[in-house]
This record gives C-alpha cells, structure tokens and sequence, in this order.
C-alpha cells in the first residue's frame, strides 16, 4: 500500500488517509479500530496494516498524549490473595476498559512501606490511583492525594474522594441478630490496627453494645487471614463470650475449623459472624452468617469518581465521597445461646 500525499511527521495521519491508503470508509476505520468484532477479519487487518503503516494515532489516544496522560490507572489492595478484593478487581477492571484505559494491579502486602514506595513509582506511569484498604496514615494518605489523582475505598480522610462500604451498620445488624438469639456477651475478633474499616466497626459495635446494654469485648489483633483463625477461637473460648463476630470472613472461617477441632459446636455451644461474604461462606461447614457488601459496585464507582476527578479540568463536578449500603446475610454459624435453649 503507498501511503496518501501529505501525510508526514508534520502532518500526522488522520482517519481518512487510513481510510483511503485500505480503500473504505472512514466510518469502517472508526468501528474497526474501536469495535473490532463489528468489521470482518480481511477488512479490519487492512485497516489496521493502513493504520500502522501511516503510524495513525486515534483521536482519543493522540488527546491523552497530548496531555501528558497515560491512559492507565493503579489499583493497590493490601493482599492479592485476600478473596475480598476479587471482587474489587473486577468492577475496577470492566470499568477501566470501558473507559479505555489499562489497569496496573499492585499488591502492597499489608504494609504501609510497600504503599508508599509504590505510589511514588507511579506517578510516572499511572494517571491516578485507586487505593483499597489502604494501610498508610491520615497524613501520609493526604500527602499522596496532593500529588496525584487518589480515589480510595474504605477510607474516609478530609480532601480525598472515598467509596465507603457501610459495614459498621451491618455489623450493628448482626449484634442484633446475636442478641435476638439471647446473646448477651459477645465478642470482636479485631483486624489489622492500622485497618480504617477495623477501627469504624468496633466504634459502631461498642456503642452499639452501650445503648442496648449488652456486653462486648474486643479480642485481637489479628492478621485477616484464614491462619489467624485459630489464636482467635482460642481467644474466644477462653473470653467466655458465647459468640462472635470476626473482622473479616477469613478469620471466621479459620475460626470454624479451629473450634471443630476443640470439639465446640458452632453453632450450638457457640456463634460466629463473619465480615465481606466471600466466595466460600456459604460453602462452610456450617455456611457463614455474614455482613455482604456490594464489592463489585465499589471497584466500578471508584473508578468513575476517579475519571470524574481527571476530567476536573473541564469543568465536570466529581463526587467526593459514595457510601454504599450493606447487609447481614443469616446463614448457619449463629443460633441461639447456649443458656437460652
């Protein structure tokens, strides 16, 4: 194919020199370009050997540029392995690519150092960045979003936009199922300290517990994994408390397993809740009672709250902060307590 007349390092290619150079319409090149599946296999690697062979930059693509966009967006969550974020993931993912951008996916192993260091890496490479569950302090998470576009989730600071999972009011629902069930002594299984979502739900459970007059101690920390799962039902026995609510799912589950082998039936000698159902809950022996949360929603409003902030610029207002609701899920793991059956 011989290249159109005109076309130069001076005078970029547009969409209708590749559509001349492949011999359709420019109509074709747009949807070959942006929706491939629409245009047929022979026509579309025409246009796309035109397209590369005139070094032809889409509008979209050449705006970016020209801006000093990257077109990609960093997505930080504490633990890769954690089944929680999956869902996160996801949502952050689907949106991204239907905003046509790359999504750069870093684990930051629970530790704030990890975080830190990571951001700076990618205020070169990353247009801006989602932070989930984020580990670092109120000022180091404020100094961030000073020098670049920051959405988190799950942390609520001054100044930065935030999804907000509502957990703290599901967790107060599940205090009410417990003490529905003649619970009157109860137990929380703390998560990680430097946890915004851990501190949030045991401010809401202790005066929770206060106004209905019911006792409720807070055991740990512990690490959010399935492992930690056994320090806590030891810590749980030994409170004497007759149930339980863990920080998040994976702690409840190695609860489960640890009080199977002490020989204490859940639910019948004791109760146990769990936090984010994940996949598994149900799968449980027995299936989880559990705080569920629109996970996948808070992936994709992060990223809109996210390109609302770059587009800023343009006079588009975005929003500073999403709180979704949540919602106890009543399966198994609780029933009622041992003195009043």
């Amino acid at each position: 194919m011989t290249a159109p007349p005109g076309v130069s390092p001076q005078r970029p290619a547009t969409i209708h020199d590749v559509a001349a150079l492949s011999g359709v319409a420019a109509s074709t090149v747009s949807r070959a370009l942006s929706t491939p599946g629409r245009v047929n296999f022979r026509t579309r690697a025409r246009i796309e050997a035109a397209a590369a062979q005139l070094k032809y930059i889409p509008n979209a693509q050449a705006k970016a540029l020209s801006s000093g966009r990257t077109k990609a967006v960093a997505v930080l969550v504490a633990d890769i392995t954690n089944p929680f974020y999956f869902d996160i993931i996801r949502g952050t993912q689907l949106q991204l690519k239907a905003a046509g951008y790359t999504q750069l996916l870093v684990d930051t192993e629970e530790s704030d150092e990890v975080e830190v260091n990571t951001v700076e890496q990618l205020r070169q490479t990353a247009d801006g960045v989602i932070l989930t569950a984020s580990r670092l302090s109120d000022a180091a998470l404020a100094a961030v979003a000073a020098k670049m576009p920051v959405v988190t989730i799950n942390r609520d600071i001054d100044g930065v936009p935030s999804v907000l999972l509502d957990t703290p009011t599901a967790t107060n629902q599940a205090l009410d199922h417990l003490i529905s069930l003649g619970h009157s002594h109860v137990a929380y299984l703390g998560g990680p300290e430097t946890s915004s979502s851990n501190t949030r739900r045991w401010a809401a459970l202790s005066e929770a517990a206060k106004e209905r007059g019911v006792k409720v101690v807070r055991l740990g920390p512990f690490a959010p994994r399935t492992h930690s799962g056994a320090a806590a039902a030891d810590a749980l026995v030994h409170s004497g408390a007759t149930a339980g609510i863990a920080f998040n799912d994976l702690v409840a589950i190695g609860m489960l397993q640890r009080l199977r082998e002490r020989g204490v039936r859940v639910p019948e000698d004791v109760s146990i809740v769990g936090c984010d159902d994940i996949f598994g809950a149900d799968f449980c022996s027995p299936p989880l009672t559990t705080v569920t949360a629109p996970v996948e929603q808070a992936g994709r409003v992060a990223v809109a709250m996210l390109l609302g902030k770059l587009d800023a610029a343009q006079g588009n207002l975005p929003r500073t902060q999403t709180i979704l609701p949540t919602y106890l899920t009543i399966r198994g793991s609780t029933g009622p307590a041992p003195a009043a059956r």
